[in-house]
């Protein structure tokens, strides 16, 4: 009827909402409840808290686990064969609770969010909790970075450095630490950065929300999205590295392009329904009646922001710009996205940067840069010193595949499936492609296929969520147009021949159906929910290093003179870099294989004539440790009867002298020639 309001009709996640002029009042006969409500609040509050009760169950069993569970002995199965049962059980219950949870359109976002806060608690604190020490030799070699800062009070170059120069030249997050360890007053970041994968975790929370809204209202969508973003994302990124920030700033400005500059040019409806250029980005009427002064204000702000995050991203990684170039290329090349100044201002930034400041490492670099380029092959091959060896390593390694190659074919059976999807999401397809030519340009040190899942992951995730969930609504706009054309198809007149002659059905009811596909998504997200763990922490037996290993670590750097050298079999120990620009490093497994095959049929002749070259005041130390030992085996370089061969030889020549030993390794001296 013209003039009639018609009331709204209610999202497909939330209940309907009641009106107030279709409320009966009380009858006589109608008992009303107390002023305070609270009989018939009691039910209300209980149903709408049950979320609640997964969520604290499963944290308590991991609780009990984390108290129950030994690290002091780990095997090549890592945390997987230490962990108490309690964790599976617990991690079992926190995705059950989730599922039943993010399906439920009664239940507010809120109690998905905390489940996904749960589920990276129990994934990235457990081992903050369970080891002393931090992991990953890594990790320790960028506190030594950030010690460096604070202990030179500025940048160097190569003459003063040697390699260690170029982390010098992408400083954005050592300095940020720097500024954070005077900050917080500690000694050093190894005093807080156990915690940080679980910081950085929760740092890519936001922006990945913000792309997943972009294209989509449905909020099981969303969620079932960030939970299999979470548990696919085993690479190791979130340690204490420069990447993990400079992860976390790639989306900030993915979701910074993809909600402020979009259909600018083209005038298409954003996912709300509403243009994307109306004029939303400022308040109108500051240049004339159509607020074109606000909309130009706010889009400069918009391009400032981007602008910082950039400059963020250029200054702390090598890797992380180039991804972002050739995403930010593949979304100009759409329609949709067809807005330049993003892309341009990232180039710029870039080129600015590597031109200047990273000039004398990519000077250095660039011809083995250049030999790299369109050879796949070598790209992705991981080489030697990289190949899983043993039952539990292979078994380890296999997890991670099948883990990630199960998301990507769930993200492929999402692409087919949802085919409304395929063209409202369409650019995060392309986040989930653009990346791959990054094969033919480099190896990035035989970790590219890595750092390629890593950044295809946000949308793959969403695609693979999309797989596990029914008919999924794209936008508001979207529900609204299949709203008007169910009320179109609804008013259009009948035949009244067709009307006249229908004739009911007749046919049997169908026997009841066991309803597998049911159970089939919930099985999938946990089984992937599963694979997480050994994934991610299965070989911590490298990556965890013993107090006792520390401590002996620190006593050679206590004691090393200026211009010392230190031989090691492999770099995968505590302190590895401790005071690199006073201090020299040799690990002679990274050597030429025929020197290394050397140095095991004459372990002390050989090593003792490379040490030799070290002048006094100077000394050359020979370190052997439990990490080095556990990453030579595992890796596929030497075999534990070889490296007992090493470390007897050198115990047994009269040119070597013992200066500490304990559980976790053992230190010699070269003694000074005669």
């Amino acid at each position: 009827m013209p003039g009639q309001q018609v009331p709204e009709a209610p999202r497909a996640d939330e209940p309907p909402a009641h009106d107030s002029r279709t409320r009966e009042e009380p009858t006589p006969h109608t008992t009303r409840e107390p002023a305070t409500g609270a009989p018939a609040a009691r039910p209300a509050r209980a149903a709408a808290a049950w979320p609640a009760v997964p969520l604290l169950a499963a944290l308590a069993l991991w609780g009990y686990a984390v108290r129950h569970t030994d690290v002091s002995a780990l095997d090549d199965y890592g945390l997987v064969g230490a962990l108490h049962p309690t964790f599976w059980v617990g991690l079992a219950v926190l995705t059950a609770g989730f599922w039943f949870t993010v399906r439920d359109p009664r239940r507010r976002s809120r109690w998905p969010l905390a489940h996904v806060l749960g589920l990276l608690v129990m994934e990235r604190a457990t081992q903050a909790l369970l080891y002393p020490t931090p992991l990953y030799a890594w990790a320790w070699k960028h506190d030594a970075v950030v010690d460096h800062l604070l202990t030179s009070g500025g940048l160097q170059d190569a003459d003063r450095l040697g390699d260690m120069a170029v982390y010098d030249q992408w400083p954005g997050f050592f300095a940020a630490q720097a500024a954070l360890v005077r900050l917080l007053g500690v000694d050093n970041a190894a005093m807080y950065m156990a915690w940080w994968p679980l910081v950085s975790s929760v740092l890519l929370l936001l922006p990945l929300l913000l792309i997943y809204r972009t294209f989509t209202t449905d909020r099981r969508l969303i969620w079932t999205a960030v939970w299999l973003f979470c548990v696919a994302n085993w690479v190791g990124q979130d340690y204490f590295s420069p990447q993990s920030v400079a992860f976390a700033l790639h989306l900030g400005v993915l979701a910074v392009v993809l909600r402020r500059y979009s259909s600018r040019t083209s005038g298409s409806s954003g996912p709300s329904g509403s243009s994307a250029s109306s004029g939303s980005d400022g308040p109108k009427g500051l240049d004339g009646p159509d607020g074109r002064g606000g909309v130009r204000q706010g889009q400069a702000v918009w391009a400032v922001l981007l602008s910082l995050l950039v400059v963020a991203v250029v200054v702390s990684h090598q890797l992380t710009p180039g991804m972002l170039v050739v995403t930010l290329l593949a979304l100009a090349l759409t329609r949709r996205h067809r807005d330049w100044l993003p892309l341009v201002t990232t180039v710029v930034i870039f080129l600015a940067w590597c031109l200047t400041a990273a000039l004398p490492f990519l000077s250095a670099a660039m011809p083995d840069m250049i030999r790299s380029v369109g050879d796949v092959g070598a790209n992705v091959e991981t080489g030697y010193g990289t190949t899983p060896t043993g039952a539990g390593a292979v078994a380890m390694s296999w997890a991670a595949r099948l883990l990630s190659g199960s998301v990507l074919l769930l993200a492929l059976a999402g692409v087919l499936r949802q085919r409304v999807l395929r063209r409202r999401a369409f650019p995060l397809l392309l986040l989930a492609a653009a990346p791959l030519p990054m094969f033919v340009a480099s190896s990035y040190g035989s970790e590219m296929i890595f750092r390629v899942l890593m950044f295809m992951l946000p949308g793959a995730a969403f695609f693979a969520a999309a797989a596990l969930l029914p008919r999924v609504r794209a936008s508001a706009a979207e529900a609204a147009d299949a709203a008007d054309a169910a009320a179109r198809n609804a008013e259009r007149p009948s035949g009244p021949s067709r009307r006249r002659f229908a004739l009911p059905s007749f046919s049997p009811p169908s026997p009841p159906r066991l309803r597998y596909g049911a159970w089939l998504a919930p099985l999938v997200l946990l089984a992937g929910t599963l694979a997480f763990v050994p994934s991610y922490s299965g070989k911590d037996r490298i990556n965890y290093f013993p107090p006792r290993e520390v401590a002996l670590v620190q006593r050679l750097f206590d004691q090393a003179p200026d211009g010392s050298l230190v031989v090691a079999a492999n770099r995968n120990y505590p302190l590895a870099y401790e005071q690199y620009w006073r201090v020299d490093h040799y690990w002679f497994l990274d050597d030429d294989r025929r020197h290394v095959d050397e140095i095991v049929r004459d372990p002390a002749g050989v090593l003792a004539r490379d040490m030799a070259a070290v002048d006094a005041p100077a000394r050359a130390y020979f370190l052997l440790t439990q990490g080095q030992t556990a990453n030579s085996e595992m890796n596929g370089q030497l075999n534990e009867a070889q490296l007992r061969h090493v470390r007897e030889s050198v115990a047994g020549s009269p040119r070597f002298e013992r200066v500490a030993e304990n559980s976790a390794g053992v230190l010699y001296v070269l003694k000074p020639a005669s």
